[in-house]
């Protein structure tokens, strides 16, 4: 689209992306008849909006323009109010400006002589709503302080901001994905992605493996980000914020609609805190809690009533001086707000560093690859633990020499 054209309501124009994947145009809601600037699935049977411009504030009747203003994507209504704009206040004048809806269903706006993705003026990718595609980055971009994050639809037919939100928070010792429902102004995180560890994330059920799918995290000085990338073209993927859960959506085509590949939370283990401090969540024990080896329910009562959320408490407090390590395999690793990192150690001087302070209370390797590289400690109380039946990693637990001579790892 240049900057003498425009895309009107009236006229019922749409952008089409290169390959006919993905196309933008206006859509409105079935109840209220609200109008809305958006890209959806053009292959797809039914609707699956993966964008939307003015999603807080709709055109309230069929009247609505798109057209590029200077430098600048505006969305104009009736009277020709600005709805919505790209409010973009650097660039100039040295070529024209266009917008261009991109195979992958980035839509960007961009100078006509300049296709390189560093030189984009503004793309929608750095704006999602509810979902992540291939090659689009969820997570901080360091440089313009903006962190990219998901926000669910208030309904399925209202696309406003929901209450769900999936972002990743920098405030823990190691980053990490955080589900979080901010229903009545209160922010409650009702899911965490753990730590990266060079493969994926501890908390996630995504498949290793595939032929068609590869995951990216970066974390350097100018982003720390997640992505994934589609190596098969026809295959199409999703990571949608719903109402309630965080959902992975594929669509192999001639299927006439999306699969959900995995959705969380998934199980009774997934919400967070269900078993408190020194105690993990494990599906196929009853009751699911579970005492880590060398602690005690701290309210013997209440765990016999199969509430764990107080946790549990060593038997015999650690020494400092006569402490070894309980190995818990197939763990995903305790909230890392009490945890630090040094993604460069020799792991096996994991064991040794962690010793050597007497506040350290557990350790697992950062990343898992080519047989580990980098040590992850934790300081405070573990918590948010639970167990997989496969997947997770190695979690070493300190513990007094009189607990370890009672148990095995």
């Amino acid at each position: 689209m240049s900057s003498s054209e425009s895309l009107t309501i009236s006229s019922n124009r749409t952008l089409v992306s290169p390959g006919g994947v993905f196309e933008l145009g206006f859509f409105k809601t079935l109840e209220r008849s609200r109008w809305y600037l958006g890209i959806w699935y053009k292959k797809v049977p039914r609707k699956t909006y993966a964008w939307v411009a003015n999603r807080d504030n709709p055109l309230s009747n069929s009247i609505g323009t798109l057209k590029i203003s200077g430098n600048n994507l505006v969305l104009l209504g009736q009277s020709n109010n600005t709805v919505w704009s790209t409010n973009i206040t650097r660039g100039n004048a040295r070529s024209p400006v266009i917008a261009e809806l991109l195979p992958n269903g980035n839509f960007v706006m961009r100078h006509s002589d300049n296709k390189d993705s560093s030189g984009f003026l503004w793309q929608s990718f750095d704006f999602p709503t509810d979902t992540l595609l291939p090659d689009m980055k969820l997570g901080y971009d360091l440089k313009t302080g903006r962190n990219r994050f998901l926000t669910s639809w208030k309904s399925s037919d209202d696309p406003s901001s929901g209450n769900f939100a999936y972002k990743l928070d920098l405030r823990r010792g190691l980053p990490e994905f955080i589900l979080i429902n901010t229903f009545l102004n209160q922010s409650v995180e009702t899911q965490r992605s753990g730590p990266w560890n060079g493969m994926e994330f501890s908390g996630i059920p995504e498949v290793q493996g595939l032929n068609y799918m590869v995951y990216n995290y970066t974390e350097n000085s100018e982003e720390i980000a997640y992505s994934f990338h589609m190596t098969n073209q026809s295959i199409y993927s999703r990571l949608t914020v719903g109402e309630l859960t965080l959902d992975r959506f594929t669509w192999i085509p001639p299927s006439r609609g999306w699969s959900l590949f995995w959705t969380l939370p998934m199980d009774v283990c997934d919400p967070l805190y269900l078993c408190g401090s020194y105690s993990y969540c494990d599906l196929i024990t009853s009751p699911n809690c579970n005492c880590i080896r060398g602690f005690v329910p701290k309210n013997p009562q209440q765990w016999d009533l199969k509430d764990g959320t107080q946790g549990c408490v060593r038997t015999t407090q650690m020494s400092c001086g006569r402490d070894g390590f309980l190995r818990l395999n197939n763990m995903n690793l305790p909230d890392t707000k009490t945890a630090t990192v040094d993604r460069t150690m020799d792991v096996k001087k994991c064991e040794e560093r962690c010793l050597s302070d007497c506040n350290c209370t557990s350790f697992a390797i950062a990343d898992v690859r080519n047989g580990g590289l980098g040590c992850v400690f934790w300081t405070g109380e573990l918590v948010a633990i639970r167990k997989y039946a496969v997947g997770g990693q190695d979690l070493y637990v300190r513990l007094n020499a009189a607990d370890l001579g009672t148990c095995t790892g």
